[in-house]
């Protein structure tokens, strides 16, 4: 019997990686070929986006201090409570995105948080999927810190 009750925390340690690898494992194998684009949203805050467009899902990825800190690092107003408003910061550069890659007809279908940096968004269109090596629309560069000429 304690030997059981010693051998439960390994256990569940040995579960815990097992599902780090294998989110390591899918984002690898879903986005790791992919050129990410920037997407800005609010206060010229960044979000780095890996769109699998034959999949129809995103992965959109954010910076570690602005999620510790919250918005407006460059500012004096630091957000007293950054993870009260990670999710929404997330759903509105996915849509963001869309909508920016001329993509005003898809909605978002689902959500999957990897870690408090990575969540995928999945998505739906009526427009076909584009076959492998079609020219898409992608979004132009972003200079943070550039103002509006």
């Amino acid at each position: 019997m304690r030997r059981s009750a010693a051998l439960l925390p390994l256990g569940l340690a040995a579960l815990g990686l097992a599902g780090c690898t294998t989110g390591f494992s899918y984002i690898s194998r879903n986005y790791v070929a992919l050129t990410p684009q920037v997407v800005t949203i609010g206060c010229k805050e960044p979000y780095e986006v890996y769109d699998n467009r034959q999949l129809r899902r995103m992965l959109i990825v954010s910076n570690a201090l602005r999620e510790y800190t919250g918005c407006n690092l460059s500012e004096v107003r630091i957000d007293p409570e950054p993870g009260a408003t990670r999710v929404k910061r997330f759903r509105t550069a996915a849509r963001a995105y869309l909508d920016e890659t001329v993509r005003e007809d898809c909605r978002i279908t689902g959500e999957t948080v990897f870690d408090p940096l990575k969540t995928e968004f999945a998505y739906a269109c009526d427009a076909p999927i584009e076959k492998r090596g079609t020219v898409v629309p992608r979004l132009p560069g972003r200079n943070p810190g550039l103002g509006v000429r």
